[in-house]
């Protein structure tokens, strides 16, 4: 037996692969987008996939179960309650897979949604380590607010908390301490709050060490769990809804986006009306761009901000500096099923429109001339507002609140460090198209930010 992790680093997904070294089989969990890495390890090991199980309606990122399934004739396995429009074979309690010396055993977990199912994997008739999906992490369980925007948002975060609380105690904690815990995410994911930059651990150290698994009452787990939960990109309820039907096959969406050469084709023929993603270096962005520019960098959290910032009906255009880059921000879009709302992605040519260098001295000498805009978390700006003056507004909700933004003097932008100040700034400059100055503080904010050890 054979099991391999795989990692998606920008979404701190993890998927699995389980080999049956005996009969070259191989089950799938919780693919990622691109279905080849799954593919080649099939090949690679002379095997052949024989099932994809979903352990539920992910909302960060789209799942290839649907391709994987038609491309190898392979069943897909997901709860009854994930209310999915595909062809699947219910897997609930009392369910199981069997292939060479392994059973795979369905654990109804909900909590993080309804259809929440965790898979424990026996080997030779021994439990030896369950696949928790986005219940149980390391260090952490899953939120339970991901899926209810409604009114009775509140009642049913606090239902599917409840839930999460007897799912923990009464599915996970019954298991041997021995047992090896591979979660669906890690650290860096919006899925959980405290998560370990580990990818993996046991039954027996999670009790010792997580805080969703200590002895507490109902009550108060409930009230932990709601609480300080991180902010949620507006993407999210899209691929759930995506993932319950399925997505298109992957390589035919990245080949459908078109591409454009606007150093033969002219730039007027851009919709005005259409924000163009930037992909560039802050300080290549800032010499020249083109009207309508947000400057999100090629980063870690690409994604992340891209879903957060560009809403699921909308078009966006896609450009930077070389193609090698845009391919695989092309790639990137589609692992959150945006690729059909790129309008176009082409290279940048010349462009005249310059962003304001910020004087540094000035405004460390005058702020209280300058509108300060903190685009970080609420949770970081009240655990450390670095600018007494500032106004908070985070870098997700800014199209929403562009209306509270003061515009009586220039507007100076910053985060932690620099990247999502150049994402606001220039989504700011964009939505205001000229009315007042816009600068992006960038890293000159670690200036005004205590060293360690240092009183503020």
């Amino acid at each position: 037996m054979k099991i391999h992790q795989f990692e998606d680093q920008y979404l701190s997904h993890y998927s699995y692969a389980i080999l049956s070294e005996c009969e070259s089989k191989v089950v799938l969990i919780d693919p990622a987008r691109n279905p080849q890495p799954y593919y080649d390890f099939a090949a690679q090991n002379g095997a052949v996939i024989i099932a994809v199980i979903e352990t539920h309606s992910h909302a960060d990122f789209v799942s290839s179960h649907l391709e994987i399934s038609q491309t190898t004739s392979s069943p897909i396995y997901a709860s009854a309650h994930t209310g999915a429009s595909y062809d699947h074979i219910p897997f609930d309690d009392g369910s199981s897979l069997s292939f060479g010396k392994i059973v795979l055993k369905p654990l109804n977990t909900p909590g993080h949604s309804e259809d929440s199912i965790s898979i424990v994997l026996e080997h030779n008739g021994i439990a030896k380590a369950i696949f928790s999906g986005d219940t149980l992490f390391i260090g952490d369980c899953g939120r339970p607010d991901l899926r209810e925007s409604d009114s009775d948002a509140s009642s049913q975060r606090e239902k599917l908390a409840a839930k999460m609380y007897d799912s923990l105690r009464e599915k996970i904690l019954t298991l041997d301490d021995a047992v090896v815990l591979y979660p669906a995410h890690g650290a860096g994911t919006l899925c959980g709050k405290a998560l370990s930059d580990a990818n993996s651990s046991t039954i027996g150290q999670q009790k010792l060490t997580n805080w969703s698994l200590q002895e507490m009452n109902k009550e108060d787990f409930i009230k932990r769990l709601t609480s300080d939960q991180p902010f949620i990109p507006v993407y999210f309820p899209f691929d759930v809804a995506l993932n319950k039907k399925g997505a298109a096959h992957f390589k035919l969406g990245v080949e459908g986006v078109k591409r454009i050469d606007l150093t033969t084709e002219p730039q007027n023929r851009l919709e005005d009306n259409i924000l163009i993603i930037d992909t560039r270096d802050e300080r290549i962005f800032k010499e020249g761009h083109l009207p309508n520019s947000v400057n999100m960098m090629d980063g870690k959290k690409f994604e992340t901000w891209l879903g957060s910032i560009i809403k699921p009906e909308e078009t966006f255009y896609l450009t930077g500096d070389s193609w090698q880059v845009l391919e695989r921000l092309i790639e990137r879009t589609a692992s959150i099923g945006y690729e059909p709302a790129i309008k176009s992605a082409f290279l940048v040519g010349p462009a005249r429109q310059q962003s304001p260098l910020l004087d540094r001295i000035h405004f460390r000498q005058n702020q209280n001339e300058y509108t300060i805009i903190d685009v970080r978390n609420l949770s970081e700006a009240a655990e450390d507002k670095i600018f007494e003056s500032s106004i908070s507004i985070p870098l997700a909700d800014i199209r929403e609140k562009i209306g509270l933004v003061p515009l009586d003097k220039p507007i100076a932008v910053h985060c932690a460090s620099g990247y999502r100040s150049a994402v606001g700034s220039s989504l700011i400059a964009a939505l205001l198209n000229g009315q007042v100055q816009v600068f992006d503080i960038g890293d000159f904010v670690k200036e005004f930010q205590p060293q360690p050890g240092e009183l503020k």
